[in-house]
């Protein structure tokens, strides 16, 4: 059996097209709703929301919808789930990568990479071990092996699952994707040194909240300071041919982030009640 492309992202990505991933709280209804979405995938905020495990399991089991395998062939969620993890990049946590690759996710949004050992560690992480002479093998893997839920996930045998869970765009054939944030002016600094040394990084988030905290203006994004740092990350992933990543994507800007060459989009759901204030209108409770 020929196995199609499973993750949505990297999909996009990898055929020149701009992939749109928000984040979400890790909780069942959100991950129900997002599974009936058109988003590539959803990243489970664990971060600055608790870290859940088995609140993670759940929500990527709700995911599956068995009308939408059964129609469109393939056996991988119409929206990919991700997560991002609550450790920083220079802690080295990476038994949490383990935890959450072993039960199947596609990949990790790893917070605060700002230097070459940081953005190393994240991707060795995800990368299973293999011989010197095997191809692709730098970054050598460090992650365990106990391969069975994700491959069940995946629907993949365990040796077709070690064939495609590795890292994207070092692995051509891989699904997994490695999201390293630049939230630090010492990022943006390590950053050319991070994307030369270090295959395997898919995506470079920015994270405008921690860096625009450490340029001294605090959630002012169109500060000039600010708003040249943006620019500068982004020009570097350019340069590089490094997808860039904008957090805060939504009706007002999401053209001209598109034109401006970010490449993963991050727009935010919003919740309406429409009929609500219409009624509350209506009858006069306005």
């Amino acid at each position: 059996m020929e196995i199609p492309r499973l993750n949505g992202a990297i999909k996009a990505l990898a055929s020149g097209k701009p992939t749109f991933v928000p984040f979400s709280p890790g909780e069942v209804g959100n991950a129900v709703n997002m599974s009936a979405t058109a988003f590539d995938g959803v990243v489970f905020e664990m971060e600055h929301n608790p870290y859940d495990i088995k609140a993670l399991r759940d929500c990527m089991q709700y995911m599956l919808n068995r009308r939408q395998i059964a129609t469109s062939g393939s056996i991988a969620p119409a929206v990919t789930p991700f997560v991002r993890i609550p450790p920083n990049g220079g802690e080295h946590s990476q038994w949490i990568a383990k935890q959450v690759l072993d039960i199947g996710v596609y990949g990790i949004v790893w917070p605060h990479v700002s230097t070459v050992d940081d953005a190393r560690n994240a991707v060795m992480a995800c990368r299973y071990p293999r011989p010197r002479e095997a191809k692709y093998y730098d970054p050598p893997g460090q992650r365990g092996d106990a391969p069975r839920t994700a491959a069940r996930y995946w629907g993949l045998t365990d040796q077709e699952y070690y064939k495609r869970a590795d890292t994207w765009p070092l692995n051509p054939d891989g699904e997994i994707l490695v999201v390293i944030m630049c939230e630090e002016k010492r990022a943006i600094a390590n950053l050319p040194k991070m994307l030369e040394q270090v295959p395997g990084i898919g995506v470079v988030l920015i994270g405008e909240g921690d860096l625009s905290q450490d340029l001294g203006h605090p959630r002012q994004y169109d500060h000039p300071t600010v708003d040249s740092a943006i620019r500068e990350i982004l020009e570097i992933c350019k340069a590089h041919n490094v997808p860039c990543g904008h957090p805060h994507v939504d009706t007002k800007n999401v053209e001209k982030l598109l034109e401006m060459g970010f490449r993963w989009l991050m727009p935010g759901p919003t919740t309406s009640y429409a009929a609500l204030d219409l009624g509350r209108k209506a009858s006069g409770r306005v």
